[in-house]
């Protein structure tokens, strides 16, 4: 889909996810907040939620969440924080859970490294040509040790088409994919291939968790955390979010 000029601005910016836990409202207006968003930004609404702010839906896209007045005048995009409890990211506290829903039906096209004493899941965008992700893949010994299992979903930074994307789908697309990650990410040419493996929806996906670089590490409590974290750091993140 082609983003308006005026929407742009707003993805530029960290985004939400496309889905949340906040319970549904009745909006009498929906139809009419849901087209004029669509004419406006170019988006797909999926749906309009109640927020924890009085006077203001949770709009639910295909390009994240943004939040617009109830008589659709005006839009606001970003986080809801409560000062109250510690700064607590309630945006993404009622979207964690939904976010590995969306995961759920990409599990079949993961490349995985297993640990052998798995305690904890964890799930990374990643792309065969960013330094950190190249960090992160040669300490996967490391993940495995501490009882970290990766999976891996491929984020070609530089989107779709592009050589960067059809590096990736031959990786996925080789016939031992796990040895083709570990060639591609050491510089090495895998063999262009074809399968049935649609790298354009694991970055469509990538896209609507708001994730702008690599590694982006998804926990097993659905929280997000972006960038590169060593073994015993991403334990220790991996601990404090349980």
């Amino acid at each position: 889909m082609k983003l308006t000029k005026a929407f742009a601005l707003v993805v530029s910016l960290v985004i939400a996810p496309i889905v949340s836990a906040a319970p549904a409202t009745d909006v009498s207006n929906e139809s009419a907040l849901k087209q004029k968003l669509t004419d406006t930004l170019g988006v797909n609404v999926s749906l309009i939620q109640s927020s924890p702010v009085d006077g203001l839906y949770q709009v639910l896209t295909d390009r994240g969440v943004l939040y617009v007045t109830k008589d659709g005048t005006k839009l606001f995009h970003g986080n809801l924080y409560d000062m109250e409890q510690g700064m607590k990211n309630l945006t993404e506290a009622a979207l964690a859970g939904p976010r590995l829903e969306m995961l759920k039906p990409f599990e079949k096209d993961m490349l995985v490294y297993k640990a052998k004493d798995e305690k904890h899941v964890i799930t990374v965008f990643t792309d065969v040509d960013c330094g950190y992700c190249r960090k992160l893949h040669n300490q996967m010994q490391g993940y495995n040790d501490l009882g970290i299992t990766v999976r891996y979903l491929a984020y070609p930074r530089a989107g779709v088409p592009s050589a960067n994307a059809d590096e990736m789908q031959a990786v996925w697309c080789a016939k031992d994919p796990l040895k083709a990650m570990t060639e591609a990410k050491n510089g090495g040419n895998v063999k262009a291939s074809s399968c049935g493996i649609d790298i354009t929806k694991q970055y469509q996906l990538g896209q609507a968790f708001g994730i702008n670089g690599t590694p982006a590490l998804v926990l097993e409590n659905g929280t997000m955390v972006p960038g590169y974290q060593s073994p015993a750091d991403l334990l220790r993140t991996i601990e404090a979010s349980l």
